[in-house]
């Protein structure tokens, strides 16, 4: 418990740093938090997939334009960097779990620039 307490309030922090930085994208990292707080449990090998769809798919119906997009990818490879018990694959297959189709794999690695 005190280990998912630990993340969320992390996660919280990379958040407010984007938040300060500033964006031209209406969806900011905090919004993106609120949504993928339900897969948590499921990119660390701690439960299942549950709840995770419903956020996946509301995110991905939020990223209407281009800057919302790469603010969505860069929060989401940001995420997926910071936490050494995300398991990667399993990040990296949530819109194919949750039938939506992102162009961009969720990884540490990913080039948000690209992004259409």
């Amino acid at each position: 418990m005190a280990g998912l307490i630990m993340k969320s309030v992390c996660m919280m922090i990379i958040a407010a740093i984007f938040v300060v930085r500033g964006s031209e994208a209406a969806v900011g990292c905090g919004t993106v938090v609120s949504y993928m707080n339900a897969c948590i449990p499921y990119v660390t090998d701690k439960g299942p997939l549950g709840a995770c769809c419903g956020g996946v798919k509301g995110l991905y119906a939020a990223a209407k334009t281009m800057p919302d997009r790469q603010s969505v990818c860069s929060c989401l490879k940001s995420l997926a960097g910071s936490y050494s018990t995300i398991n990667l694959g399993k990040a990296a297959g949530l819109p194919g779990q949750c039938g939506v189709n992102i162009p961009y794999k969720i990884s540490p690695s990913t080039d948000c620039s690209k992004v259409k």
